[in-house]
């Protein structure tokens, strides 16, 4: 399992192997929300706080 280095407090962050660029993560250490900038390797950001952005899915809107 690929690993990532957190933005926010460099710990490691397990990510799936066939994870894609804008998937959303949970850093286990420090509760970020990450977001996937690079695949090769594996490269982490801080997701936007804002909801409305791109980077998140609002799947309860798919009634």
């Amino acid at each position: 399992m690929p690993l990532a280095a957190c933005p926010e407090c460099d710990a490691e962050v397990h990510v799936d192997e066939d994870v894609d660029k804008g998937e959303l993560f949970t850093c286990e250490e420090c509760d970020a929300k990450l977001v996937v900038v690079g695949l090769d390797p594996v490269e982490l950001d801080l997701a936007p706080e804002d909801e409305d952005d791109d980077y998140y899915d609002d799947e309860e809107d798919e009634y």
